[in-house]
Parts: structure tokens; sequence; C-alpha cells
């Protein structure tokens, strides 16, 4: 089975790509360079997606969507009764 994290990988996805998009739109706007209608619509393409992947994590994550798995710590919190400690070791001197 999958047990995958989709909502906090969307997350740092959306993220990483919003970042990324920002220091892109830099070059036009504060530096001159690449001042392109078409890449700065790239640039507003790729901050959408980013902004996709970021709401979609952010809903995912707060609707509660993510599938108990092995990385949730259900079974720390349901407590096993049936097991004991294990038997101290006692050193013995000679």
């Amino acid at each position: 089975p999958c047990e995958c994290q989709w909502g906090l990988s969307s997350l740092f996805v959306g993220a990483f790509v919003i970042l990324a998009a920002g220091v892109f739109t830099f070059f036009p706007v504060f530096l001159g360079l690449f001042d392109y209608p078409w890449y700065i619509m790239l640039c507003w393409l790729w901050f959408g997606i980013g902004l996709f992947f970021f709401v979609i994590g952010c809903l995912f994550e707060l609707m509660g969507c993510q599938k108990a798995g092995r990385w949730h710590n259900a079974k720390a919190r349901e407590g096993d009764e049936d097991s004991v400690a294990p038997t101290p070791y006692i050193m013995i001197n000679a």
C-alpha cells in the first residue's frame, strides 16, 4: 500500500515552485533582464502551478484526507495492554 504523504509533499513542492517563480520574476522586474512578455507569462504560469499545489496540500492536510499508515503514530496512541516490559538484566559480580 502507498503511504505517501501527499498533503505535506504538496505543501513543500508548492512553496518551492512559488519561491522559484519569485526568483525568476526578479530578473525582469528589478534588473530589466529577460523583459519579454512570454517570459513574464511563464513566471505567472509557474506561480499558478505552485499556488495550486500549495492550496491542494493545505486542503489535504486540514481536511485529514491522509490515510493512517506507517508514518502516523496510531500504534503508540493505542497502547498495547498485552505487551510486558522486558526483564531487567542484573550484573553478577564474580
